[in-house]
C-alpha cells in the first residue's frame, strides 16, 4: 500500500497547499479589505440596532424589558463586528507585507 490517503481533521482546500509562489496576495489583500468593509457595516448596522432599542425600552415601558434585551444582544453582535474587522484589517496588512517579501521589495527604516 505505497499509496496512502492523507486524512485532514480540519477542512483544507487544495488551494491551501499550494506552493508559495503561485499565492496571488494582491487578491488575498483585496479579499481582506472586502471583508473588512463588511465587519465595518455590520459593527455600523448592529450599533444602530441597539440604539434603536434603546430608544424603544424608553418609548414603550410595557415592553421596556424585551427592548433591553435586543440592546444587549445587539451591543454584543456590534462588538463581535467590530472585532471582527479588527481582525481582517491586520490580516490584510499581512497579506501587504507577504506581497512585498515575495517581490523582494525592503523595507527601509531611517535610524
Amino acid at each position: 500500500m505505497s499509496e496512502e490517503k492523507h486524512h485532514h481533521f480540519f477542512h483544507h482546500s487544495e488551494d491551501e497547499e499550494k506552493p508559495a509562489e503561485n499565492i496571488d496576495y494582491k487578491e488575498k489583500e483585496k479579499h481582506h479589505k472586502h471583508l473588512e468593509h463588511l465587519g465595518e457595516l455590520g459593527a455600523a448596522a448592529a450599533g444602530a440596532y441597539a440604539l434603536h432599542e434603546k430608544h424603544e425600552a424608553k418609548k414603550d415601558p410595557e415592553h421596556a424589558h424585551h427592548h433591553k434585551i435586543a440592546e444587549e444582544i445587539a451591543a454584543a453582535a456590534a462588538v463581535g463586528a467590530g472585532g471582527f474587522a479588527f481582525h481582517e484589517h491586520h490580516e490584510k496588512k499581512e497579506a501587504k507585507k507577504q506581497e512585498e517579501e515575495a517581490h523582494g521589495k525592503k523595507h527601509h527604516f531611517l535610524g
